[in-house]
Parts: C-alpha cells; structure tokens; sequence
C-alpha cells in the first residue's frame, strides 16, 4: 500500500446534505490531503475512488463482526465485495476491524474477526493489513506517560491483538482527544497544553519533556503497550480533531488552533518515540445527522464544500 506523506482526513456519512463522494475526492486533492479513512465500504464512496491514489482507511460495521469472527467464508465474502473488488485501483491502507469497541460486548470479536479478514485478504491476493481503532479508555492510568498501562478489562484483549499485530507488522489505531481531557478537566489541563501552543515543557517524565497533551496521551499508549509485548508496534492515529461549536471550548479559533498545530506537529514525533506520525483529522464535514452538540461540529468543512475554517494541509 502506498504511503502516506502528510495527514489524512475522516470522511463521515451521518449527514442528509453531504455532497456526491466525486466532489468530496476533488475536494481531498484541491487540499492536499493525503489519506481518508471511511467507517464502512461505502461503494458509492469506493467507486469515486478509484484511480485516485489516496491511501484509504475503510472500517468493517460492527454489526458484521460476529460474523466475520466466526465464519471464513462470511470474511472472504466481505473482502470479495468490499475489498478485492476495487483493488488496486483504490490504493487500501488498513482494514478496521471495530471502532473503540474495546472493552465491550463485541470485544471478543476482534481478534477472530482480525485474522479471518487477514487470511482473506492474503488469499485474495490483496497486500493490506488489518487492526482494530481504539478509544484511549482502554489506559487506566496515563499519567506521568510513562505509566500507562491498559485496564484489566481492556488487557485481556489487548495483549493478543498486539501480538497478532506484532506477528504481521501492523500497527495499532488508535483515537487521541486532547480536548474531551480538557473538557472533562479544565481545572488540572492548562488549554495551551492541549492546543499545542505551551511555551515550554508542562510535564516532565523522566527524560522525556511534554509541551503538549497529544503527544502525553500517544506515549501513554506506547507504554502501555510495550508492557504487554508491543514495542515494535507502531501506532497510527486513526482520529484526533477539536470541534468548531457545540459545548465547552468548542469555537472556531480553537478548532483551527489545534488541528493547525497538529498537522504541522506530527512530523516531529513524540519524545517516546520521535519518529513522523501517521494521523487523520477528524473530521472532513459538520454531519448534521449526528447527536446535537459537538459530534456535529467536528469538520474542516461546511456540506456546501466551504471551509469552517482557513487549513493548510502543506
């Protein structure tokens, strides 16, 4: 799968007034973006991408992961349709196997899930890997950074993922907030530490310094999972992004604040690991569909292609 240069962009359906998948492609080109990633193998949404060489990050929709995790031939199927059918016109980065369903009902699927789809796609002949997307919730402590470590809920299928992970050479997705920390602690998280605009280094940890909150709670993860076997699998932030309206700190200035900032930050790597980041925006529009408040303001761009905000993604 070809690589991704700079920062990729979420691109959401849960809206009635989105404009057509052609005129969103155009619009990723015209700004430079260099990934998408989609919740589920839109057609209309993979069609458009054909011959477009944007690396794109599709997820499987949770209500087919029992299936996928306990039938080979429902996974081949999946990858048949979904998969196999577009390659290689649509360059595919990484197939998500659940959102931030760890810990949870559907938990036990992923891994059986996992590997069914890898076995799939290696025998269709698709060279993509698989993951799964994970909320930081998984941490039950992360603080200093370096104590980060998964809940005992979350370990028990953590572990095994990041060793399958290991065993391929995948990473791990994760989804980084700084501003649901700060939202939900505005008296112990100063907002400069969590819109990457901290002077100096807020929080000292051991050797390493953090000026800012994404790169805390990214390290946290990496320590949590080098505890369980994981210090060779990298991590891609498959979500990170700061609403424009809608609740606490949610404003246009703040919004073009942060995501500004992390574009140009995440190639500086953290002080765990100071290695380029690969990183994806949530999100590419407002959905108005989605529940009132902030989930409906999380987008670079209004559904009539006008931008929320000025964003330079070079």
């Amino acid at each position: 799968s070809s690589g991704v240069q700079g920062i990729g962009v979420n691109y959401g359906l849960v809206g009635d007034n989105l404009p057509q998948p052609s005129a969103v492609v155009d619009l990723y080109k015209s700004n430079n973006i260099d990934g998408m990633r989609i919740f589920n193998p839109n057609h209309d949404v993979l069609e458009a991408l054909r011959g477009s060489n944007i690396p794109l990050i599709v997820g499987v929709e949770h209500k087919d992961l029992q299936s996928l995790a306990s039938d080979a031939y429902a996974a081949n199927d999946w990858v048949q349709t979904n998969i196999a059918a577009y390659s290689p016109g649509v360059p595919f980065r990484y197939i998500v196997i659940g959102n931030e369903v760890i810990p949870g009902d559907l938990a036990q699927y992923v891994l059986p899930a996992m590997q069914n789809v890898q076995t799939a796609l290696d025998s269709a002949g698709v060279q993509v890997n698989v993951s799964t997307s994970v909320a930081l919730s998984v941490l039950g402590s992360s603080y200093p950074p370096s104590a980060g470590a998964f809940t005992p809920e979350a370990q028990t299928y953590m572990e095994p993922i990041i060793q399958f992970l290991a065993t391929g050479g995948s990473p791990l997705l994760v989804n980084v907030y700084p501003y649901f920390a700060y939202r939900d602690n505005p008296a112990q998280i100063a907002l400069s530490y969590a819109l990457f605009t901290s002077e100096g280094v807020v929080v000292t940890d051991g050797a390493y310094g953090y000026k800012n909150l994404f790169d805390a709670m990214l390290d946290a993860t990496h320590a949590a999972m080098e505890k369980v076997g994981g210090a060779d699998v990298a991590v891609v932030v498959t979500e990170s992004g700061w609403p424009s309206d809608g609740g606490f700190a949610a404003n246009i200035s703040n919004a073009q604040t942060y995501n500004q900032n992390l574009i140009n930050h995440v190639g500086e790597g953290t002080p765990r690991r100071p290695a380029p980041i690969e990183a994806y925006i949530f999100a590419m529009f407002n959905e108005n569909q989605k529940e009132a408040g902030t989930e409906r303001n999380f987008g670079l761009f209004y559904p009539d292609e006008q931008p929320v905000y000025p964003i330079s993604f070079v």
